[in-house]
């Protein structure tokens, strides 16, 4: 076969991080690589063409030299040729020019296969084929376009029937609408193949180097009068097509400019999908209805149709109706996680305090586009070390940028699973105003500006680090939990649960077995009044995650009485959740674990809200007049009596 351009055979060069493997750093700075599902099945059949990578270590020859180890220790055997290994920050195309000349051919004649679309972009540029996920790799090599496809279930079909056929062609999802719709990437030979299968797929366009998202949009629609009787199913369609259009016109609007370019994917939950070319800021669109969590950046990944953590919830559910927490675990919780130790973890990643005792220096901010992220981003995991867990970051990649969630485990030898604990650690102040020099309106700027994030999401990073502390002490006095507890701190929640949504992709893929999540997003606000907490467990991802994470929530529930007494509860479930898809709990969703995410009384719209009014803004401090610490540190202690509990203790 000849390939495009001449040559007998290409050169393929791949991305490693998010796109062969997901990549976790060790306290001691070690470097593991774990392959992506599919990729070995395609560097394989592409035995015969020479590899090479194109991959950002880090700086120094010491990150180089841990990450081509790495390399060797997880593709042992499939790059061997050291010219076609090019390390270096992607962010213009005199990388991928490199790449062309150690290839000895021309450039049309090379493949980059990246998830990241800017990086695609400055591929081509180079002259360049590009491909977005392994699986198109073969399609970028016989010059065959992928296409943005809208997948129908029909009523015959199942989202199992259709992960079958899936699972060996030329497609791969990106988000579950409903059981009967799937948004996906596919070549016409994939969309072929589906349709011998028994579904349809509607063409939106080429990805080449757009990027998906699904833009809510909570503004009422009002329906023609024609369509007074109709048929339920015919209002239901009539109103999601008008958000949809509502919902992009939005959007074009907001990007109008000669750089520009998004493109409708057609309607979404709630909402739109959009297809947007490399550096287009989707995600920082905001129409002023909108709820919080209105933007949703969406990863290819194909554990979102086969979701393997419907296999483990359904032998949980039994055990979360039954789980009171234990006298001990009471009075544990309530002697570590205190408001006191609240207000020291909020001080410390908000800038009252300095980030780390003996050094002067105070945060600003915790956006991902601060250099403050990182250094908040160590100091966390350096805490959670200190505690005697096991600490990972995890990285990941975002607009040109290596970011980190933070993990921190404590394993337990022949466990059944892990519980997890979690909140995200990035701010943003994006709903502030701000003036230049001249006193004229003017954007946020993440890099520059202050953006504190007291509550949101500082009480809840605060809270995991005092179950943390809570565990530690537990440990100490001679109590050992039956399940692997595991912390996990969340990276760019602001930008489209990106970081979760990649840790949870990155734990389907190890085969994780994850008993429940429980997420604590915004714990501080509360204006007086009743003292409420939400209980978030409602999914538009339907199977046995619906009943499991409802099951889950009631064993927040339980907890509550011994101490929080004094909460009214409001659990909030199905797909009419205010919360559902809208926060970091939804990306376990996704893969059908359990999961439930406890606020303050913010995101339901039945009652006057009591929490914070200083939401994205730079007033969301410690010393607002809304953040209330008591009230903080009571939530924390009953997600922290349900984990514990769920874990053994």
């Amino acid at each position: 076969m000849l390939f495009p351009g001449g040559a007998e055979m290409p050169v393929l060069f791949f991305d490693i991080g998010d796109t062969l493997a997901d990549a976790s750093i060790e306290a001691d700075g070690s470097l593991t690589l774990r392959p992506r599902p599919r990729v070995f099945d395609v560097l394989d059949a592409s035995a015969g063409m020479r590899k090479g990578i194109i991959s950002n270590p880090g700086t120094g020859e010491a990150d180089r030299a841990r990450v081509v180890a790495a390399l060797h220790a997880a593709f042992a055997g499939r790059f061997t040729d050291d010219s076609l290994l090019h390390w270096g920050a992607k962010t213009s195309r005199g990388i991928f020019d490199g790449a062309v000349a150690s290839a000895g051919v021309g450039a049309d004649d090379c493949v980059f296969v990246g998830e990241d679309p800017e990086e695609r972009a400055f591929a081509r540029e180079a002259g360049m084929r590009t491909a977005a996920h392994p699986v198109f790799t073969f399609a970028a090599v016989e010059g065959r376009p992928v296409f943005w496809a809208r997948i129908e279930v029909p009523a015959n079909r199942s989202l199992a029937d259709l992960d079958a056929i899936a699972r060996t062609g030329e497609v791969v999802p990106v988000h579950v609408a409903s059981a009967r719709l799937v948004l996906a990437m596919a070549t016409e030979q994939g969309v072929g193949a589906l349709e011998q299968g028994g579904f349809t797929a509607d063409l939106r366009g080429e990805v080449a180097e757009t990027i998906a998202f699904l833009m809510r949009d909570d503004r009422p629609v009002s329906l023609p009068e024609g369509l007074t009787h109709a048929s339920g199913t015919a209002k239901e369609t009539t109103e999601a097509t008008l958000r949809a259009a509502a919902a992009f016109a939005f959007i074009a609007s907001a990007l109008d400019g000669p750089q520009a370019s998004v493109a409708p994917l057609g309607p979404a939950p709630g909402g739109v999908y959009v297809a947007a070319a490399a550096a287009t800021p989707v995600e920082d669109l905001h129409i002023a209805e909108a709820k919080p969590g209105h933007t949703e950046r969406l990863l290819p990944d194909p554990a979102l149709l086969s979701r393997p953590g419907e296999a483990q919830v359904e032998g949980f559910a039994d055990e979360f109706a039954n789980g009171v927490p234990s006298a001990e675990t009471v009075a544990a919780v309530r002697a570590a996680i205190t408001p006191e130790a609240m207000r020291g973890h909020v001080a410390r990643i908000s800038g009252i305090d300095p980030l780390v005792e003996g050094d002067p220096l105070k945060v600003r901010s915790r956006d991902t586009s601060s250099p403050d992220n990182a250094l908040v981003v160590s100091a966390l995991a350096r805490r959670l070390h200190d505690l005697g867990l096991t600490v990972r970051r995890h990285e990941f990649s975002w607009r040109g940028r290596r970011l980190s969630n933070v993990e921190a485990e404590f394993p337990v030898a022949a466990a059944d699973s892990a519980v997890l604990i979690t909140a995200h650690l990035d701010s943003t102040a994006a709903r502030g105003e701000y003036v230049d020099s001249s006193g004229r309106p003017r954007p946020y700027d993440p890099a520059h500006d202050p953006a504190p994030g007291a509550d949101d999401d500082g009480s809840g990073t605060a809270a995991v680090l005092a179950t943390a502390e809570c565990l530690s002490a537990m440990i100490a006095d001679g109590r050992a939990p039956v399940r692997t507890l595991r912390f996990v701190l969340f990276n760019a929640e602001e930008q489209g649960l990106v970081g979760s949504k990649a840790y949870a992709r990155a734990a389907a893929a190890a085969g994780d077995r994850i008993a429940g999540v429980l997420q604590m997003d915004m714990i501080a606000g509360f204006r007086g009044g009743t003292r409420t907490m939400e209980i978030h467990t409602g999914s538009s991802v339907p199977g046995p995650v619906v009943g499991a994470s409802d099951a889950l929530g009631g064993l927040v529930a339980q907890a509550a009485p011994a101490v929080a007494a004094d909460f009214s509860l409001q659990a909030l479930a199905g797909s009419g959740d205010p919360a559902a898809g809208r926060s970091d709990h939804a990306s376990f969703h996704e893969r059908g674990w359990a999961a439930a995410a406890v606020c303050e009384n913010f995101f339901d719209d039945t009652a006057p809200a009591t929490g914070t009014r200083q939401y994205h803004k730079p007033g969301d401090t410690l010393l607002d007049e809304d953040h209330d610490t008591d009230y903080a540190a009571a939530i924390a202690r009953t997600v922290a009596a349900a984990a514990l509990t769920l874990a053994g203790l």
